[in-house]
């Protein structure tokens, strides 16, 4: 694992980049996406075994400090003001709803998160129109278990999506490194609100482990071949899955237009 120095150094040299240009979505690993819950299993125990050993007192990376990140106040500005309720953002009986399975690794996961959320957030969310449902999941490799697993802590504190905005920002390449313990510190500590060590300590429990469990159900539900996969429509209604990449925002208007 590289140091904290290090990854800071990736994460800085990352900001500077554009987003990745794709529309076919990052593609999931028939491999990796089959054995998610086994291997979800498999961390559940070995978190049993170190609460066993420390008592429950110790947190993943041993700090409950954490350095902010760039741009951590444009997106606080950016969710300013809009609700949020565990992984659901925006007004609860809002007539359209999108679903998103992410990756917090995937760089077109990034396209999506910094040229089109902006503006579903300002036209739609914002607007009590539309409200938006994060499913993160696992695609690329370990450090998306671990990005959503603090992403699902994160939830529970009702800042998962300034979280993840976040992580898009300053994104590293993939299985790079530094998606790691410091990373999420740092996240944690540039939202105004949120405690470090209690989203740290909650990312390693049973709790957030069947989150995510439930969360790869959904996913092979929606029968999920890639991220990020957007579903959207009518709120209690069958929402149109339009497949994994980016979608357009005048696809996604259309939708949301038709759902009021």
């Amino acid at each position: 694992m590289t140091s904290g120095k290090a990854a800071r150094r990736q994460r800085q040299a990352a900001v500077a980049r554009p987003p990745v240009r794709s529309t076919g979505g990052r593609k999931a690993n028939p491999w990796v996406l089959g054995g998610t819950l086994a291997a979800l299993a498999a961390i559940v125990a070995i978190v049993v075994i170190v609460l066993a050993v420390t008592g429950g007192n110790g947190s993943s990376s041993g700090t409950a400090t954490g350095t902010p990140l760039p741009d951590a106040a444009t997106i606080q500005k950016q969710f300013a003001g809009i609700p949020q309720q565990g992984n659901v953002l925006g007004k609860a009986t809002a007539p359209a709803t999108l679903v998103e399975y992410i990756d917090l690794q995937c760089p077109v996961c990034r396209e999506y998160a910094t040229s089109v959320m902006p503006t579903l957030i300002d036209r739609y969310v914002r607007t009590g129109k539309l409200k938006v449902i994060a499913r993160p999941v696992t695609v690329i490799g370990p450090d998306s278990e671990r990005g959503r697993r603090a992403m699902i802590a994160a939830f529970a504190q009702n800042r998962g999506f300034n979280f993840s905005q976040l992580l898009y920002f300053n994104q590293g390449p993939e299985n790079g490194g530094w998606l790691d313990d410091s990373m999420v510190a740092d996240a944690a500590a540039s939202i105004p609100g949120v405690h470090v060590k209690q989203l740290q300590d909650a990312s390693g429990s049973k709790a957030v482990a069947d989150q995510a469990t439930q969360f790869d159900h959904q996913a092979q539900a929606d029968q999920l071949a890639g991220t990020p996969t957007i579903l959207v429509g009518k709120t209690g209604g069958r929402l149109t899955n339009l497949g994994a990449g980016v979608p357009s925002i005048g696809t996604l208007s259309q939708l949301i237009k038709n759902a009021q």
